[in-house]
């Protein structure tokens, strides 16, 4: 067994470590900052797209990305450790184009789309000339169970009309939206697998509403997470993706690689946090000692690290997976890193925000966000419950 990284990955992690230590992590005040005094609070800070530019320039764009020879051209387990040092920072995924729900419309764009679909929505995305949104969640259905959605694709000559309610749509606000990709019923009675259809919307269509930006504990993200009205939106047919009754097909093949970049940034999460966290024990001192000197902060910093391995481990063993085997011979796995990550990424930096104290809860550090993050990751993409009904199904079937 050889835990060794491949020349491309090692070459990468020199230059993405200095990019992340050299120019991102320093840009995330400003980036805030800069996002506070905008009017539109959803438009891109101008510090971020110097980054973009620093990124590209370095060959660090893309990373995600391996269908089709686009991209960096890595496999998931080259991916993974790069994943991780860009899940240090709240921005990195950002700065390197390799940020959701961009990349998992990439990912089918690049798997189901036409040339002409490439054209008009993949090539402008993967150049970041553009954003787009995934709307697929709905308030008034558990959507974890997708045969669950009711908004309606209906054909109508040669257009299909869309009607329904989404919400968390993420990057539906960002003025650079110009592409939803809408998941809904085309076939209410057809078998219950093949009812789903996607399809591509250009983002200025009429009938689209955007009610509110959604908050995720109390955060607005830059992105925006909508609240989409759609009404009688017509598109023209060639925008379906994929042929009709594919939709639940392609969520599986584009929620399966996406929960894995979820759970390789996790890491980094981690990381950072107990790097925050060591540091902070080492400096703060209470009743005549470091607070690295107290039995139950040193448990804790012991037993962050002992997750946080098992958990990188857990992520290259899924990669490594994937990339030999296939998705589907890795779903268990996968729906195992996605509850395993999360859990340890957001234990880490609630041990990390008690030896804050009253810091780590406030806005002047970053671990009341990314104790945000790593719970409401706990549901995005499926909830935990989801991925352990799919482990416990696996598991059981063997001795069936």
């Amino acid at each position: 067994m050889d835990f060794s990284y491949s020349a491309r990955t090692d070459a990468l992690l020199e230059t993405l470590e200095t990019f992340m230590t050299d120019h991102v992590l320093p840009a995330e005040k400003v980036y805030d900052a800069q996002i506070a005094a905008n009017t539109n609070k959803h438009e891109q800070p101008a510090v971020m797209r110097e980054l973009q530019e620093t990124a590209r320039s370095q060959g660090l764009w893309n990373l995600f990305m391996t269908h089709d020879g686009l991209g960096a051209g890595l496999t998931n387990l080259e991916y993974a450790p790069l994943a991780e040092v860009v899940g240090r920072s709240i921005i990195g995924n950002e700065a390197i184009n390799c940020s959701a729900p961009d990349t998992g419309n990439m990912e089918i764009l690049a798997m189901f789309g036409t040339e002409e679909q490439k054209k008009d929505w993949l090539e402008p995305l993967l150049d970041c000339r553009i954003r787009s949104a995934f709307a697929m969640t709905e308030p008034a259905v558990a959507s974890s169970d997708a045969t669950n959605i009711t908004s309606t694709i209906r054909r109508d000559g040669d257009e299909y009309v869309l009607n329904g309610r989404k919400w968390y749509t993420s990057g539906v606000l960002d003025p650079d939206c110009k592409l939803i990709i809408f998941m809904g019923k085309s076939d209410p009675d057809g078998p219950t697998y093949r009812q789903q259809s996607m399809i591509l919307v250009p983002a200025d269509s009429p009938g689209i509403e955007v009610l509110r930006d959604l908050p995720m504990f109390g955060f607005h993200d830059r992105l925006g997470h909508g609240d989409v009205q759609f009404t009688d939106v017509r598109v023209p047919a060639s925008n379906m993706l994929g042929a009709e009754g594919d939709g639940f097909a392609i969520a599986q093949g584009r929620l399966g690689p996406g929960r894995m970049h979820y759970a390789m940034r996790a890491v980094g999460m981690a990381e950072r946090a107990l790097e925050m966290m060591c540091r902070r024990s080492l400096e703060r001192v209470a009743f005549g000692a470091p607070l690295a000197d107290r039995g139950v902060v040193r448990e804790w910093i012991a037993r962050s690290r002992i997750e946080i391995d098992q958990i990188r481990l857990l992520v290259l063993k899924s990669s490594w997976m994937m990339d030999t085997r296939g998705n589907a011979s890795a779903r268990s796995e996968v729906a195992a890193i996605k509850v395993a990550a999360m859990e340890v990424a957001h234990k880490v930096v609630d041990r990390a925000v008690q030896t804050f104290g009253a810091a780590g809860v406030s806005d002047d550090f970053v671990l009341a966000r990314l104790h945000a993050i790593t719970r409401a990751l706990q549901i995005a993409d499926g909830p935990s419950e989801v991925h352990l009904r799919t482990i416990a199904r696996l598991e059981t079937k063997k001795y069936r």
